[in-house]
């Protein structure tokens, strides 16, 4: 069995996938050769802009310190600037520019093989974790580990177990401290338990997550704070409420690429003997877009243009709205879906997957309904877990830069 066995666009031939997969290097081809100085202006102001929120929420805090009147607007004000210095960082910034969108500037500053972001996890292993496994092997059961981040059930072909019946709580706590989760991502835990995961690799990555994490701790919530000093729980209240605020703003949005309905999952055989175009195919069968005005798209780092962004995620993210238009001409021609939706609708679906899966399949109406027909449910017998990288194909070139420097390893 092949990706271009599954149904939704079983009515193409070989010939019409591989036209749409020259028709989109085409687009690819047009963007590389545009890219200029807009481009680069966007991504530097965007910088500009972060760092000047950072600034004036650390500035606003400081002013409430001395002046009693405006202490609560102060703190207000400050700690809303610092969660969306956070959120810009992460999403527009830090999470691109780690993808290679800006290499091409070689602006040292500004490259993905320099660049570490404000999060818990190290730069290094987030590039392998996300800009490789994720993006090469999207939704693909058994290799990608962002299907629920080792601890949800979000595919009805995925095994259950008694522990899935806390999802619901695993969820909450996923969403709150979602840059911790996020840490622990590339440590691949399924792995560890079975006794699978390479014992030097597993100590280099915890050594290097222990170091990223204590520094984190030590910026927000003790030099900041000590900074302060006798105020020093305002300040430390007000770090820490951002980086809440961040953790929520990037867990509602990552959700809502993959999870809605119409998002595919895709098993080992469907991806057997895979082509460019058939790769292309199943990142637009395997992701959802959501709606909304350029300060959402901004702020959710673009992703709402999240087909786009699987498509060509090395591609600067200020073209993905042009993009954008493009490809949905092209999903209507060739018959091919476009999942697309309101922000609220794309989370809702996803939240509602997350609670219905937490009981057995049999328990739900869509199984129910089989019992009339004459297709059978999906077989639940896939348990949770992901390839090793020596069981995986070699990386694309567009997926972005990822490296094991400290293994003396290179992936760019």
């Amino acid at each position: 069995m092949a990706i271009a066995d599954v149904q939704q666009y079983m009515h193409l031939t070989d010939d019409e996938v591989e036209q749409l997969g020259r028709e989109l290097d085409a687009i690819r081809a047009e963007v590389e050769e545009s890219r200029g100085d807009d481009d680069a202006a966007y991504i530097n102001r965007m910088i500009r802009v972060q760092r000047g929120l950072a600034a004036a929420g650390r500035i606003s805090l400081l002013l409430g310190l001395h002046a009693p009147a405006t202490r609560r607007a102060s703190w207000v004000a400050g700690t809303s600037a610092l969660a969306l210095a956070k959120i810009l960082e992460n999403m527009e910034i830090g999470h691109n520019v780690m993808h290679g969108q800006w290499d091409w500037m070689n602006d040292p500053e500004i490259h993905s093989s320099t660049w570490e972001w404000d999060t818990a996890q190290p730069a290094e292993q987030w590039k392998h974790s996300h800009n490789y496994i994720h993006h090469q092997f999207t939704n693909v059961l058994g290799y990608d580990n962002d299907i629920g981040y080792g601890i949800l059930r979000m595919a009805r072909e995925q095994k259950w177990s008694p522990f899935n019946l806390g999802q619901p709580v695993y969820n909450a706590l996923l969403a709150s401290l979602f840059q911790w989760g996020v840490a622990l991502h590339d440590l691949d835990i399924e792995r560890i338990r079975k006794m699978e995961k390479d014992p030097k690799e597993m100590k280099r990555q915890l050594r290097q997550i222990v170091r990223k994490g204590r520094n984190q701790i030590l910026k927000d919530y003790v030099v900041y704070p000590a900074l302060s000093g006798p105020r020093w729980r305002q300040t430390l209240a007000a770090n820490a409420t951002a980086n809440v605020t961040r953790n929520l703003w990037s867990y509602v949005i990552i959700f809502c690429g993959h999870f809605p309905d119409g998002a595919l999952h895709f098993t080992e055989d469907e991806i057997e003997d895979e082509t460019r175009a058939e790769w292309y195919l199943r990142q637009i069968l395997g992701a959802a877009n959501f709606k909304g005005g350029p300060l959402l798209h901004i702020l959710s780092g673009n992703l709402g243009f999240q087909i786009e962004h699987h498509l060509f995620p090395d591609l600067p993210s200020n073209r993905y709205a042009e993009i954008s238009v493009r490809v949905r001409e092209l999903c209507d021609k060739y018959g091919i879906p476009y999942t697309t939706g309101p922000l609220h609708r794309q989370y809702g679906q996803a939240l509602r997957t997350i609670v219905k899966l937490s009981v057995p399949n049999g328990w739900t109406r869509e199984d129910r309904a089989y019992v009339a027909g004459d297709d059978a449910p999906p077989e639940a017998g896939l348990a949770r877990g992901r390839r090793s990288d020596a069981e995986r194909p070699s990386r694309m070139r567009e997926l972005g830069r990822w490296s094991r420097t400290r293994a003396g390893r290179d992936g760019s």
